[in-house]
């Protein structure tokens, strides 16, 4: 960056308030017609230069992408924090145009020849992040087929536009079948054990509609405390079943007419079959041996291998902790533990050991002096400070923005929408709003994310209570948030987030999860709701004793999942439904511990790799769990907030980005390989 500081300040940002699903369509079509046109001239300004250079080449291409990505990014976005009809219909026709341009990019020849031609030019001077970014898109051109003859490279375009659309269908479906189920409850009897803040937010709910009593959907901040604390077990049973069946044939009586139209079992099928096809096309044995093309495990067998090592370590301890809750239930008279009664009774069994239960902890934990807290602790360790801007319009009341500063001067800007709400797709994620690089008049454009979570919004006058796993989650979710914020690259494929190895890009956010735990950590997030008192020590030592509570049943329910995506996607030849649940009923027999429902179709709702961007990459969870527990081993060592250790990691990791290869970035901080050890220590292992 240049001494008189360039950069441009953040002051375009989407007007939410004015995108209107009409204009959708033809602006889409409109950028993508440009597009097209920059593409073309740009090539025929480069065919006279038998060494293209950057300024040539990328500089036009990059500007004209990120036009596109910035227009395109808050309509995305919208669909899924405020979804309806109209707007659900304008997303869906946009797909296929997006899917059509995208593979005429990556399978022209004459653009694949350019940047060719610009990676072998010994003149270019290109720095390490230029040239990440040219490998990576030239590694991608072959990835799409641009090497393909004509009619394989028009069936490959055919399966990506299909592929769009049956992601989009997936999480339609998921997202429909979840609304559509609702248990009025008028009885209050009935909800004996509730914890009062479910039972308030679901009188919240009912009231919202216009009923008599409590009303619970599927949505997890009403999903969870039911199956956690409700005594009465038929409410358990009913509310577990319309979980795991949702989008699938089981869908509960009463709803199965209207539900089998979310069944999405064909579509998890077409989905399959045509990422088979894909892998085929471009000469891979699978689609998982697609998958790690770009990814820091060099093969499938070094996935399988370093899985099934974990699950070899994992299950007899597993085996163990759920022999101890199932001897527990019995002595409380339940002989015939079932998958609705495991949650209930495992809450009871940490209650009888560690007096400490989630509901417990929420009145220390409220949502805006964790916000507070997770700042300081960002601020401390990196070097950055945090302000909300009242002033830039957003998408809804509970959505805010906030600018990040660093000695005064803003050097990125982040959304952040914590509640659940009608119309909001479930779970939590980080977006990118914008990427930061450096503009054609050689300014710096800063980079702005979304954080999205689903927490259970404020009820009256009492503010919302965040139990401690939502903490971690806000804080797994804003450690991609500053792996994207915090990036110094200027190019935008390979910055911030971009181009990271997606089996290394949940290691920042995992890292920002160990703070949760850390009493230096907590003394900053914590205010009891009515008293301001920070969590006691005796309470923290019960945190932290009940810590790897079931610690083993977790790792190895995350590890069925990771087994059966991967091998799904590396073995299954036969893409029918049936055939999906042999698979997953398989793996659950080599690896789970907990009983399954003969109905449960857990896989019907696995949007992770069915409508994400997981689909043989679950496994990135656990792979850069191992990252994260040794990068914060080196905290453990030096301080917890150590500032140099905060600096090195910052600087080695964070501000990096996909500009180099995430091992050599990982071995520049640590001195070293990663090993496994740290991951199983911090688990109680």
């Amino acid at each position: 960056m240049t001494s008189s500081n360039p950069l441009l300040k953040i002051t375009d940002l989407p007007p939410f308030d004015k995108i209107l699903p009409k204009h959708v369509v033809p602006a889409l079509e409109q950028l993508l017609a440009e597009n097209r046109s920059t593409v073309e001239t740009t090539l025929k300004a480069v065919e006279a230069s038998d060494n293209p250079t950057w300024q040539q080449l990328i500089t036009p291409l990059e500007e004209a992408a990120d036009r596109l990505a910035r227009s395109w990014s808050p309509v995305s976005h919208l669909n899924s924090v405020k979804n309806n009809p109209e707007l659900r219909e304008a997303y869906q026709a946009c797909l296929p145009k997006l899917a059509e341009y995208s593979t005429w990019f990556n399978q022209n020849p004459d653009l694949f020849k350019a940047y060719q031609a610009l990676a072998n030019n010994p003149k270019a001077q290109l720095n390490l992040a230029q040239q990440k970014m040219l490998s990576n898109a030239l590694r991608d051109f072959r990835l799409s087929g641009v090497d393909l003859p004509e009619a394989k490279k028009q069936r490959f375009a055919q399966i990506q536009q299909r592929l769009s659309e049956l992601s989009n269908n997936f999480s339609n479906n998921l997202l429909d079948a979840t609304q559509a189920w609702t248990k009025l409850v008028t009885d209050e009897s009935q909800l004996s054990g509730l914890p009062e803040s479910a039972k308030e937010s679901a009188a919240a709910a009912a009231k919202e509609k216009n009923q008599q009593g409590w009303l619970f959907t599927l949505d997890f901040p009403s999903f969870q405390p039911v199956m956690t604390y409700a005594d009465n077990r038929e409410l358990r049973q009913e509310v577990y079943t319309a979980f795991v069946t949702r989008a699938s044939d089981q869908a509960p009586a009463g709803q199965k007419s209207s539900a089998s139209q979310w069944d999405n079992a064909p579509l998890m099928e077409e989905i399959l079959a045509l990422k088979e096809e894909k892998a085929q096309l471009l000469g891979f044995e699978s689609y998982a041996h697609l998958s790690v093309e770009k990814k820091m495990a060099r093969s499938p067998e070094e996935v399988m291998e370093f899985l099934q090592n974990l699950a070899a370590k994992s299950y007899p301890q597993a085996k163990q902790e759920f022999a101890e809750l199932k001897e527990f239930a019995q002595q409380l008279g339940v002989d015939n533990l079932e998958p609705w009664d495991v949650g209930y009774y495992s809450e009871k069994l940490r209650l009888e050991r560690y007096a400490l239960s989630q509901e417990e902890l929420r009145p220390w934990f409220p949502a805006e002096k964790v916000i507070q807290g997770l700042f300081k602790v960002a601020g401390q360790l990196f070097n950055v400070e945090f302000k909300k801007d009242t002033q830039v319009s957003t998408w809804h009341k509970d959505a805010h923005y906030y600018q990040v500063l660093r000695k005064g001067e803003q050097i990125a800007g982040f959304y952040l929408d914590l509640y659940a709400r009608e119309g909001k797709r479930g779970g939590a994620w980080m977006d990118v709003c914008r990427d930061r690089r450096r503009t054609t008049e050689g300014k710096i454009q800063l980079p702005v994310a979304y954080l999205t979570c689903n927490f259970t919004p404020p009820v009256g006058e009492q503010p919302s209570l965040l139990t401690h796993n939502e903490v971690t989650t806000l804080f797994h979710e804003f450690g991609h948030g500053l792996h994207h914020l915090l990036t110094q690259v200027e190019v935008a494929d390979v910055a911030g987030i971009n181009g990271v190895a997606w089996d290394a890009v949940e290691l920042p956010s995992q890292f920002m999860e160990n703070f949760c735990w850390e009493k230096e950590g907590l003394d900053l997030m914590t205010a009891h709701v009515e008293t301001g008192e920070p969590l006691p020590q005796a309470m923290f030592d019960k945190m932290l004793a009940a810590k790897n509570f079931q610690s083993a049943m977790q790792m190895v329910r995350q590890l069925e999942f990771s087994i059966f995506d991967f091998r799904l996607h590396l073995e299954l030849k036969q893409h029918k439904a049936a055939a999906i649940q042999a698979l997953l009923n398989e793996v659950r027999q080599a690896v789970s511990v907990v009983p399954t429902a003969a109905f449960n179709r857990f896989q019907n709702g696995f949007a992770h790799i069915f409508a994400g961007g997981y689909a043989a990459g679950y496994y990135s969870y656990k792979w850069a769990e191992v990252l994260s527990a040794d990068a914060f081993s080196a905290f453990e060592e030096e301080g917890t907030f150590n500032p140099q250790t905060g600096l090195r990691f910052c600087q080695s990791i964070l501000e990096k980005g996909g500009s180099q290869d995430a091992m050599e970035l990982f071995i520049n901080f640590r001195g070293r390989e990663p090993k496994i050890d740290a991951l199983l220590r911090h688990s109680g292992i």
